[in-house]
């Protein structure tokens, strides 16, 4: 790119953000700061924001999402834009650059910020703990000064059932005990980021915090543009399954056939990546209501729990095609079950999933077959 073209492209990215900004003013609109917004469930979740209304502004460092190039928006985030016909501003920023955070908090007036930036592989976290804590917690700690520093006191954060550890009961509710029996480094990150967020809420009335422990989420978007898309051999199940139908890898390694479930394979509460966007637009409702104050939690998950031979039969009935697989040995971390009672979400945010295993799987064959490498 030469020079002028240099000055014309941050010309027309600052004229962007500057029309941006003005149009949400002028509208009324609120604006959300997307944290981890180029990702699997940031991406989906910023779907859903521009489908209400909402001004959205999102940062990503490009770990965990793809981009052609590195002056461009990851692409999930331009099939965002042409899915919703809205305009998303990005800026490749790293939530542990805080000079970076004071600039955008600068040019933008946020009223909240739904953080999902961070590292979260559990196999990846036993053998990188260090890398778990600095991006997980001290990152988000470095947001949450820069958020007060500007008076920025709303806050949604991606949460997950990890930190309930090895279960003590089934179905998991928000009473299960938190922060005892971890089996990874990832669960612990996010605990620690919890208790901070609970700390900040009791030194400080002005914090308005919702805490969302996801379980496991699946499928894509209905139109098959955007999914999940993991860089190199997937970590979770799902995009595992679709890469070996698609053809990109020969077969499916179980890992652990011999934990206490009806089949000896491990059992989760997979939840529609669709269903899970739409709890953050609810959270979004109630922190903004004038009687929430601190802070609260909620499972978001569909209650039921499905095993990975289950998950894997399913996507043979979505796919037509057979899943070859074989089981190897247990992964460090893993436990044996875990499913969600999510009552409270009901009762308090109206929320509840409402798409089955079939449907988790006939979205995500339709993502892989139209995008068999995935955004490249």
């Amino acid at each position: 790119m030469t020079p002028t073209e240099k000055c014309i492209s941050g010309t027309i990215i600052i004229l962007l953000i500057i029309a941006d900004t003005l149009y949400s003013i002028a509208d009324n609109r609120k604006t959300i700061l997307v944290t981890g917004g180029g990702g699997y469930i940031g991406s989906h979740t910023v779907v859903e924001l521009l489908n209400r209304n909402y001004s959205v502004v999102v940062i990503d460092n490009l770990s965990n999402c793809y981009a052609r190039n590195p002056s461009e928006k990851p692409e999930s985030l331009k099939r965002v834009e042409d899915l919703t016909g809205r305009g998303v501003v990005f800026y490749d920023v790293d939530i542990r650059n805080t000079a970076a955070l004071e600039k955008l908090f600068q040019i933008h007036s946020i009223d909240a910020v739904i953080h999902f930036a961070a590292l979260k592989s559990v196999s990846e976290s036993v053998e990188k703990p260090a890398d778990y804590y600095e991006n997980n917690v001290a990152g988000t700690n470095n947001l949450l000064q820069v958020m007060k520093k500007h008076k920025v006191y709303c806050i949604i954060y991606s949460s997950s059932a990890t930190v309930y550890g090895e279960p003590e009961f089934l179905p998991l509710t928000e009473r299960h005990p938190t922060g005892q029996k971890l089996t990874n480094p990832y669960g612990r990150s996010k605990y620690f980021t919890e208790e901070i967020l609970k700390d900040i809420t009791a030194t400080n009335s002005e914090w308005r915090v919702i805490l969302l422990r996801y379980f496991n989420p699946v499928g894509a978007h209905p139109s098959g543009s955007i999914g999940e898309d993991p860089f190199d051999i997937p970590n979770n199940l799902m995009p595992y399954i679709s890469q070996v139908a698609v053809g990109r890898r020969s077969k499916l390694n179980i890992f652990g056939s011999d934990y206490p479930t009806k089949d000896g394979t491990g059992v989760r509460d997979f939840i529609h990546i669709s269903d899970l966007a739409v709890g953050h637009l609810r959270a979004l409702k109630k922190i903004f209501s004038n009687k929430f104050k601190g802070w609260k939690v909620y499972n978001l998950g569909t209650g039921k729990g499905y095993s990975v031979l289950d998950m894997v039969k399913a996507f043979e009935r979505a796919s037509g095609r057979r899943i070859n697989y074989e089981f190897t040995k247990r992964r460090p971390g893993d436990i044996s079950a875990v499913y969600a009672d999510a009552s409270l979400a009901k009762r308090e945010l109206n929320w509840k999933a409402e798409k089955g295993i079939d449907e988790m799987c006939e979205d995500t064959w339709n993502w892989q077959r139209r995008n068999p490498n995935g955004y490249r």
